[in-house]
């Protein structure tokens, strides 16, 4: 520990003004200058899958020791977060089985004995609840199987450890919403900042794998879920090409933009935790070419070379305010880039501005016919898209208290999607997305990818085109998590992977938490 850095109380009594020169946290370079004040178990944080699993090889731990480690740093620590919405009850029974295979020398991969958290969107045949956050569902029956993507991290030896908050429907209520905000789990605090926006709709999974509360977690996005909370609380976020993961057993948006992905602290657990959840599944049409797109184990492109020779499209969208400073931040971090040996080409997106009625629409026609679809094979009290909006109604002042649910009454008036209107609407968007947008930029230049500040309006273009994109946290920025995005084709996240992984490298950005009262 460096001599010059002070204790948690004298950082505490500097004030908001020391707080932009003083540097209270442990990075990923591994240098530990303070734990919280009664950290009981120091050695999670900013522990990784393979040191993990070295530990567990080697005798030292176990994963019901493990388990019981995160079980006991959630308790300690997730009544500032508020992240975890629900434990697992069977947790340490299923460690245990886990252990009894090891000891018989069967090991599953990566993922043997590891605790992960997942998104209260995904379903779990178990004794969790499945509710996307809304006390409408809290009394719905247990779905009848897991999640495609739950089945296979149990299959891959995970223990789901629990589920994580997220922001009501994953943000499809209201015109406005709060971030990491349910009617049933509250509110989510990020860890930087506990009064701060955790962003979402996949807070509760960000948060608490930034709070070293699980070894990896799940998300899902539509538009933004898995890369805004991941950049917003400082961890590594990928959102797959849409068809790569199966949507089977997700409580849905929009089938043509929906996907899961994980959220880790390193792109090396990420990519442990891709390749577990890739795959084809016969209930999601759209995964029909996984089984051929995806790699049986994405480890295999970390390259802390991975930049060089790579032609990279440099991609800004900088604020309209305190653009020079934003510049400044990000220009070094570009720099890594090309000193790692990749060229860089300044590339500009046409303006997506005139698009949005359409991509509106489209979540909107999508979300009422999708979300009846699973009300309905789901079972219980509330059937349809209507079902609910009369229940939030009745239940106001749990459910519309902090406001409203004008996307879903302006869903319920969509037809069906066979509305030529909707297939206008989905053409033009995938158009200027894929064709016009990414395939366009990219061929015109001769670029592997493109990279650039994480922001929306870049990981709005992949998320809409259903293209794969990757946020590596890079450190603050005005006393707030800043990340580097790189995105690209179709099916490229072992490219995406390479890169991110040496940029990684090359800058270790991550800064580990300290739960700090108000940002100065």
């Amino acid at each position: 520990m460096a001599k010059n850095i002070p204790t948690r109380r004298e950082f505490l009594k500097t004030g908001a003004a020391g707080l932009a020169t003083i540097t209270l946290f442990r990075n990923s370079r591994g240098e530990m200058i303070e734990f919280s004040d009664g950290d009981t178990f120091p050695e999670l944080v900013e522990v990784t899958i393979s040191e993990l699993q070295a530990k567990m090889r080697s005798g030292k731990l176990t994963a019901r020791r493990l388990t019981e480690m995160y079980l006991k740093r959630i308790e300690q620590i997730d009544g500032k977060t508020r992240s975890v919405l629900e434990l697992n009850p069977d947790a340490l029974a299923i460690a245990d089985s886990l252990d009894k295979e090891r000891k018989r020398g069967k090991v599953r991969g990566h993922l043997h004995g590891i605790p992960v958290l997942i998104k209260d969107n995904i379903d779990t045949a178990d004794k969790m609840k499945t509710t996307a956050g809304s006390l409408a569902l809290v009394d719905a029956p247990t779905p009848k199987k897991d999640a495609f993507v739950a089945e296979k991290l149990r299959r891959a030896g995970a223990i789901i450890l629990g589920k994580t908050n997220l922001s009501e429907w994953a943000n499809f209520r209201g015109n406005r919403s709060i971030s990491g905000w349910s009617g049933r789990g509250g509110q989510t605090n990020n860890p930087y900042y506990l009064d701060q926006n955790p962003c979402g709709s996949s807070a509760g999974s960000g948060v608490s794998v930034s709070a070293n509360l699980c070894a990896a977690a799940v998300g899902t996005e539509t538009n933004g879920s898995i890369i805004c909370p991941s950049v917003t609380n400082g961890v590594v976020g990928i959102k797959p090409t849409l068809g790569l993961i199966s949507r089977s057993g997700i409580i849905p948006i929009a089938h043509s933009q929906d996907t899961a992905g994980p959220m880790a602290r390193t792109v090396a657990d990420a990519a442990i935790m891709l390749g577990a959840m890739a795959g084809s599944d016969k209930k999601d049409p759209a995964t029909a070419e996984a089984a051929r797109k995806a790699a049986k184990d994405y480890t295999k492109f970390l390259d802390q070379n991975g930049l060089k020779g790579a032609r990279l499209g440099l991609v800004k969208f900088p604020p309209r305010q305190n653009a020079e400073k934003f510049n400044a931040f990000f220009e070094p971090l570009i720099e890594k880039i090309r000193e790692a040996g990749a060229t860089l080409v300044e590339v500009t997106f046409p303006d997506y501005g005139p698009t949005q009625a359409d991509r509106l629409a489209v979540l909107e026609y999508e979300f009422k016919t999708d979300l009846n679809k699973y009300l309905a094979a789901r079972g219980g009290k509330y059937k349809t898209l209507e079902d609910l909006i009369k229940f939030n109604d009745e239940n106001k002042d749990s459910e519309l208290k902090l406001f409203g649910q004008e996307l879903f009454i302006d869903s319920q008036k969509k037809g069906d999607l066979t509305d030529q209107a909707y297939i206008d609407a989905l053409a033009k968007i995938k158009k200027s997305t894929r064709e016009d947008g990414i395939d366009a930029v990219m061929a015109k230049d001769k670029l592997d990818a493109l990279v650039g500040p994480t922001a929306g309006q870049a990981w709005s273009i992949a998320a809409v085109a259903g293209y794969p994109s990757i946020t590596v946290p890079v450190g603050l920025r005005d006393n707030s998590p800043a990340g580097m995005l790189f995105f690209g084709r179709a099916w490229s996240e072992p490219s995406l992977i390479k890169y991110a992984y040496a940029f990684e490298q090359k800058t270790k950005g991550r800064i580990t938490p300290q739960f700090v009262p108000k940002k100065p």
